[in-house]
């Protein structure tokens, strides 16, 4: 796991927006692109009604990721999370993403991906105050904040969130990345970049284009001019 890779911006396609009938073609594309994050939605149905997928699919594409140098960024939205970290550890996951409103032991989910060997990662959805992350900093890898309703792709980036992002950006160090997920596009990226964000999740504006890698590198070139 290539850990240097998070402390530069980094663009994030999100396969929840791929074709699956082509999903290692689609992850090449945009990883030939210069894409080093490939982002992975897992959704259980309970802790948001979609259904996605499991670590059979994070361990097809996996290998082809780490050989690229590579980080596969696992993102759970699912209950309990804890109880699954080890199989998505097993099956490739280099970063794992629990949310704070899925589990009642949220130490314990984190410190049960640390052991796991990946990077410890907490995700906040709209409704839950930056702060609650104070409570957590040191346990923290990085930090993912949800802006838009988790679960489905191709949202529109709720406006509140720039603030909320300058609010986390405030409490955790400045060695702990923030990550930025929903609506990314080549408008909101470089406000969510000014407003302390590092890692930028995108899903429908990348792999719903035609051209996939063009998409990618429109929201690079957007961050590259606001640098």
């Amino acid at each position: 796991m290539n850990a240097d890779l998070l402390s530069s911006p980094q663009v994030a396609p999100s396969i929840l927006s791929a074709d699956f009938g082509r999903l290692r073609e689609q992850v090449d594309t945009v990883m030939a692109a210069g894409a080093r994050v490939i982002h992975v939605d897992v959704m259980d149905g309970h802790f948001v009604p979609p259904i996605t997928i499991g670590p059979l699919v994070l361990g097809a594409i996996a290998d082809d990721i780490h050989e690229r140098g590579g980080l596969a960024d696992v993102h759970l939205m699912i209950e309990r999370p804890e109880r699954h970290v080890d199989e998505f550890a097993k099956a490739g996951a280099d970063s794992i993403t629990v949310h704070y409103e899925a589990t009642p032991h949220v130490h314990y989910a984190l410190s049960k991906v640390k052991d796991a060997g990946c990077r410890a990662s907490l995700a906040i959805n709209i409704s839950t105050p930056a702060e609650v992350v104070a409570e957590l900093v040191d346990e923290l890898d990085m930090v993912l904040c949800m802006t838009i309703n988790p679960g489905w792709g191709g949202q529109k980036l709720v406006e509140s969130s720039y603030a909320k992002l300058e609010r986390l950006r405030g409490i955790v160090p400045e060695s702990v990345p923030i990550e930025v997920d929903g609506g990314i596009d080549p408008r909101t990226a470089p406000r969510c970049a000014q407003s302390g964000a590092r890692v930028f999740v995108a899903g429908s504006y990348v792999f719903g284009s035609d051209d996939p890698a063009a998409a990618y590198d429109e929201i690079v070139g957007a961050l590259t001019q606001r640098a």
